[in-house]
């Protein structure tokens, strides 16, 4: 579509304004013109037959082609540009190709092909720089044009401004008239020159217009043109890979041809469906807070499809987000073979992949968006006759894009969220389970290791709150019985300071009752004799319980040991 396109634009306005080289060369034109518009039609054909990539598989269904290319804008440009305009010959007649300006709409399908173009050659660069030559060359021809035309409007030969008279041998050649017009537009565009003074208000008019062009857009891109390349590979080298290094190394060493094709393919859908694959190092001089929001906005939504993360509380999600990785996998790559050692889980944005048998043929499922696996590899599960190695083989079906989740970061995240992480393990023993995978001897061997320390620290309970309720009353008899002695002293002081005085008045009835007083003194000391007696009985029965006690706690530590 290059050279229809091109060709519309740089001969319809030359027809128009140079009217001799117009009808000097009609029948070219002509053939010229028919010809593109048949190219034109043609890739209306090749556009409806052309398929499209949805979830990295390439649809090539002609029904859903059709439904896809009529409701879109192109197919509007596309008709609009294909209108039989040429019918208004017959009103203005044949000497104005001004009524086929139409076909001037395909312009973005040229911007597409140029895209495409630069996203396969191995010198880029030098494309970019043929490509801004190309877009100046246009606009110095159509400034040219205007040029002449306003010549012959004003008159050619009527001031030194306007192109010279064409009755002039010199200047009557319709190659001196183009060059001539297109040498003064570079002139005027690039403001190097030095041009006659216009004379009349037009030219003043059109030097003014020539003038503002060149500075607002050619001097900012001629004087930039250093810069704009530097920006626009660095610019690309930060959103994708380099690709001019990989090419590089590939022309000096012998690569096969299948692997150089595989390698450009992979590059090639990574620049026309705009896939960033370096998303942390874009982001790496934005504050954290702005990469979590950013992240949030651009990813969550994908990651609250996943079955795993959906119950999870949106802390967790946030620290996964940050910590994600965008891969894209081509046609036929695997993304893990059985055996493998996993470092990394995936999560699937967009495509299929298949659960493929070791002979790469036989499929037993296909995931799709929203989907993960490899988190068995990465999860120390107990029990796991695999270890951390993988348990399938995952291959891609068509153009996948896949977030990966390394295990060093999902372990960092899951040991602050350990309800996820008992979700994510009983998630991958289920799995384990059905594929035979899980030793169920160890399970039970810790389960039983479990149930007898409980066990023990039940007995253990028992033995203290037996050995503190026992205390407690030892602690409540001491109590009543230091009560009961305080009391029993204090009468008997009480006694003794009344019957000091009555000693002396008395005589012998005193002593005689003192007497008896002595053998009452001597009763109250054989009774409190008695009661120390059945105190020390008390005691010693505890001190033998508690004995037994610490031989119970004894036998208990000796089972523990």
């Amino acid at each position: 579509m290059i050279f229809p396109i091109v060709y519309n634009w740089v001969i319809i306005i030359l027809r128009t304004c140079f009217t001799t080289i117009g009808l000097s060369y009609l029948p070219v034109w002509l053939t010229l013109d028919y010809l593109s518009d048949l190219m034109y039609m043609l890739d209306m054909i090749i556009t409806v037959h052309t398929g499209y990539l949805d979830q990295g598989i390439l649809i090539k269904d002609l029904t859903h082609l059709k439904k896809r290319y009529l409701h879109s804008k192109h197919f509007i440009l596309d008709l609009v540009s294909l209108l039989p305009t040429d019918v208004l010959y017959f009103v203005f007649g044949i000497q104005t190709p001004l009524v086929r300006i139409n076909r001037l709409l395909r312009m973005p399908r040229l911007d597409e092909a140029l895209d495409r173009i630069e996203t396969r050659t191995s010198y880029p660069n030098t494309f970019r720089i043929s490509k801004l030559m190309i877009y100046i060359f246009v606009l110095i021809h159509w400034n040219a044009c205007f040029y002449f035309a306003l010549s012959s409007y004003v008159g050619c030969g009527s001031d030194v401004w306007v192109y010279p008279n064409v009755s002039e041998p010199e200047f009557a050649s319709m190659r001196r008239q183009y060059f001539y017009c297109f040498w003064f537009s570079t002139l005027i565009l690039t403001t190097v020159g030095d041009v006659p003074q216009p004379q009349r208000e037009e030219e003043y008019l059109f030097m003014t217009a020539d003038l503002l062009i060149a500075v607002l857009v050619f001097a900012t891109v001629v004087g930039n043109v250093g810069d704009v390349i530097v920006s626009l590979r660095d610019r690309d080298n930060v959103f994708f890979p380099n690709h001019e290094l990989v090419k590089a190394y590939l022309r000096s060493h012998l690569i096969s041809r299948e692997l150089h094709q595989r390698i450009n393919n992979w590059y090639q859908h990574l620049y026309i469906n705009k896939k960033i694959i370096r998303e942390n190092e874009i982001l790496q001089q934005l504050p954290i807070h702005l990469r979590t929001e950013i992240a949030v906005s651009v990813h969550l939504p994908t990651l609250s499809k996943v079955t795993i993360f959906q119950s999870c509380e949106k802390s967790l999600l946030e620290e996964l987000v940050l910590k994600l990785t965008p891969q894209v996998f081509s046609p036929g790559e695997y993304v893990c073979r059985k055996g493998d050692v996993g470092h990394e889980m995936y999560i699937i944005t967009d495509g299929k992949l298949a659960v493929v048998a070791d002979d790469g043929v036989t499929e037993y499922a296909v995931l799709s968006e929203s989907n993960f696996f490899g988190e068995i590899s990465i999860l120390n599960i107990k029990g796991n006759k695999s270890g951390n190695r993988r348990t399938a083989n995952i291959r891609s079906i068509g153009y996948s894009d896949l977030f990966s989740l390394s295990k060093e970061d999902l372990t960092d995240v899951l040991s602050e969220f350990p309800a996820a992480k008992r979700h994510l393990e009983e998630k991958g023993r289920q799995i384990l389970t059905k594929m035979g995978m899980l030793e169920e001897t160890g399970e039970q061997e810790e389960a039983e290791k479990v149930e007898t320390k409980i066990n023990r620290l039940e007995s253990n309970l028992e033995i203290l709150q037996t050995k503190l309720a026992r205390l407690m009353l030892e602690l409540e008899s001491s109590n009543h019985k230091a009560q009961a002695r305080m009391e029993q002293l204090e009468w008997e002081v009480a006694a003794l300071e009344t019957q000091l005085p009555e000693d002396e008045m008395e005589g012998e009835q005193g002593r005689g009752e003192g007497v008896g007083g002595e053998v009452g003194w001597e009763r109250e000391e054989a009774e409190g004799e008695e009661e120390e007696g059945s105190d020390a009985k008390i005691k010693k029965q505890g001190q033998g319980e508690d004995g037994n006690d610490v031989t119970k706690e004894g036998d208990g530590e000796s089972t523990k040991m």
